[in-house]
Order: structure tokens, then sequence, then C-alpha cells
């Protein structure tokens, strides 16, 4: 379906996921979790970050792309670059350790951050995060997002085959502690 025919639907469904009243249930449908994986075309991607933006004009929009950058430009693009040369098959090693500018440290700070605002909370481009070795399931199970009062949206560019949701087109989703709107 295109966007045009497939967004209100969608849209509708967040808005009824997203709702005060639906928390408890979200949790219960989500295994215990407390995210919303929000599944669109990766196509279709800018349309539905801007139906999002036009919707929700007080949520925080996460731009996994943007923290990639910046904790790229934390270490330095020559530094970075040896780094991950040295751990190439161990991608989780260079993107979640203990540096406080590592990218999993800084979607979880964002997260968290946001969270103490109040704000609904969308990861967009998430796309940046395919290489890295951080998966939806890291962060829909970390403590931070488990335990805050408002839904995290992850937005999830995949598509669907065979009955299996498919991330970018290719790799397996990990569904288990959300809520799927598609």
């Amino acid at each position: 379906m295109s966007f045009l025919t497939d967004h209100k639907q969608k849209f509708d469904d967040l808005r009824a996921a997203l709702h005060e009243d639906n928390r408890t249930q979200l949790r219960r449908s989500a295994n215990g979790g407390n995210t919303v994986l929000f599944v669109y075309p990766p196509a279709e991607e800018e349309e539905y970050i801007a139906k999002a933006r036009e919707l929700y004009p007080d949520g925080h929009f996460i731009d996994i792309a943007e923290l990639f950058v910046r904790s790229i430009d934390s270490v330095g693009i020559n530094d970075f670059k040896q780094f991950y040369q040295e751990h190439i098959s161990t991608p989780d090693v260079v993107f979640t350790n203990e540096d406080p500018d590592c990218l999993f440290s800084l979607v979880i700070n964002e997260i968290c951050s946001a969270s103490h605002d109040g704000k609904t909370t969308f990861l967009i481009h998430t796309g940046a995060l395919e290489g890295t070795g951080i998966e939806n399931v890291n962060i829909m199970e970390h403590k931070s997002v488990m335990s805050q009062g408002i839904p995290l949206v992850i937005y999830y560019p995949s598509t669907y085959r065979n009955e299996e949701l498919l991330f970018l087109n290719h790799k397996s989703a990990s569904k288990y502690r959300c809520k799927l709107v598609k």
C-alpha cells in the first residue's frame, strides 16, 4: 500500500496505543515492554516521519543517524576508523562499549531525557543501526526504556515476506517486547 492509503489507519492505531488509558494493555501485549514498533515501507520513511512531526508537534524525535555522527565525532574520524578496523568482526564492541559517547549510550540517554520531560519519544532513521550490533530489542529491553512512564515509539523501516517482518527488507525483526503497529 502507498503512504496515502496506509498512513491514516497506522496513525490511528499509534494514537490508540499511546493513549494513557491503554498503557496497561500495551505492556500486556508487549510482554512487559513499553515500546511501540511502528512499521512502514523503507522507501516511505520521510513521509511517515513528516506525518508524525505534524501529528505530534510536542514529540521528542531522536534521529539515530545524527547520534551516529555525533558518536563518531566525539572520538574523531581517524581514531574511529582505527578502532572500527580493530573490531570489524564485533561491531557491538565499537557501538555499545563503556564510553558515554558510544552510540548505544547516546540513544539511551536521549530516550531518558525525553521521558523526564514527559514527551512521547520517537526513534527515527533507525536504519542507521544496521551493522552496529545494536538491535531494536537491545533498546526495548533496556531497564530505562522498560520503566519509563510514556511508551517509546521506534520507527521501523521494514516489509513482510511470508508473514515474517524484515527490517530494511532483509533482517528478521524481534517483536517480543513491543506492540506492533503495522
